[in-house]
C-alpha cells in the first residue's frame, strides 16, 4: 500500500494535486486557530491605514478570501471599517482578485490530475463546466455548496474558461456585498447607516435571479434538443420526400 502511494506521488499531476489539498487543509486549520478581531476596534483601522486603505482593503481582502475566509464575514467586517458603500466596493474588488488567484492555483495544481481521471458522468460534468457561460457561473455561485475561495479553486480544476468565470463570480457577489456591508456598518454605527445604500444589492439580487432563471431555461432547452429520437426543427422530411405507401 505504501509503495503504491509512493508511485502515485511520483506522478507530476498527483504530486501537484496533493500540494493543492495540503494548502487547502492548512487554510482550513488556520481559520480555526486564528483569533477573531474585536468589533469595537474595527472602525479605528480605517484611520490608521490612511491613504493606503483602498489598497490594503482590496489586496488584504483578496488574500483572506484565497485563504478560505468566508466572503460574508469579510464583507461584514469591511462594512464596519469602511462603511456600506466603500466596504461593498472594496469587497467586490477583493473578490475579483481572489477568484482570479484561486482559479489560477486550481488550474496549475489540479487541472491535469482531474483531466486524466474523469470518466463517465464526471467527464460530462467537466464538459458542462467547459461550455459554461456567465449565467452558469452565476447560478453555481448562488448555490450554497461551498465558500467563495473553495469554489474558485474547484473551478480551476475543471475545463471552465476564465473570462466567464470572473464575470459570473463578480455578478453573483454583488447583491450580498452591499447587503452585508450595510449590516456591518450598522453593527458599529447604527444611527449613521443610510439603508438606501443597499439598493444596489437589491437590484443585483433581482438581476441575478433573472439571469439564473434564463440560464436554467436555456439548459433545459438544450437537454430537450439532445434527447435521442427527437427530430431537429427544420430537418423533418417534406411530403414530397416521404416514400409513397405501398398499395396492396
Amino acid at each position: 500500500m505504501i509503495g503504491r502511494v509512493r508511485r502515485l506521488l511520483r506522478q507530476r499531476s498527483v504530486a501537484r494535486f496533493t500540494v493543492l489539498l495540503l494548502v487547502l487543509g492548512l487554510f482550513g486549520l488556520a481559520l480555526l486557530l486564528v483569533p477573531r478581531p474585536e468589533v469595537a476596534e474595527l472602525p479605528r483601522l480605517a484611520d490608521r491605514l490612511g491613504a493606503l486603505a483602498p489598497v490594503a482593503a482590496i489586496g488584504g481582502g483578496a488574500l483572506l478570501l484565497v485563504a478560505l475566509v468566508p466572503r460574508t464575514a469579510l464583507t461584514v467586517v469591511w462594512g464596519a471599517i469602511f462603511g456600506p458603500l466603500l466596504g461593498a466596493g472594496y469587497t467586490l474588488g477583493a473578490a475579483l482578485l481572489a477568484a482570479l488567484a484561486g482559479f489560477a492555483v486550481g488550474r496549475l495544481l489540479g487541472r491535469e490530475f482531474v483531466a486524466e481521471r474523469v470518466r463517465g458522468r464526471l467527464a460530462r460534468l467537466d464538459g458542462w463546466f467547459a461550455r459554461q457561460s456567465v449565467l452558469g457561473v452565476v447560478s453555481v455561485r448562488l448555490i450554497p455548496i461551498g465558500g467563495f475561495g473553495l469554489i474558485s479553486y474547484g473551478y480551476g480544476t475543471t475545463g471552465a474558461r476564465l473570462a466567464p468565470f470572473l464575470l459570473g463570480s463578480l455578478l453573483a457577489a454583488t447583491p450580498s456585498a452591499f447587503g452585508y456591508a450595510a449590516v456591518g456598518a450598522a453593527a458599529v454605527s447604527p444611527d449613521e447607516v443610510n439603508w438606501l445604500a443597499v439598493s444596489p444589492g437589491a437590484l443585483g439580487l433581482v438581476a441575478s435571479v433573472v439571469l439564473a432563471v434564463r440560464w436554467w431555461r436555456a439548459e433545459r432547452a438544450a437537454r430537450e434538443s439532445r434527447r435521442p429520437g427527437r427530430v431537429a426543427d427544420g430537418l423533418q422530411p417534406s411530403r414530397a420526400d416521404r416514400p409513397a405507401p405501398n398499395p396492396e
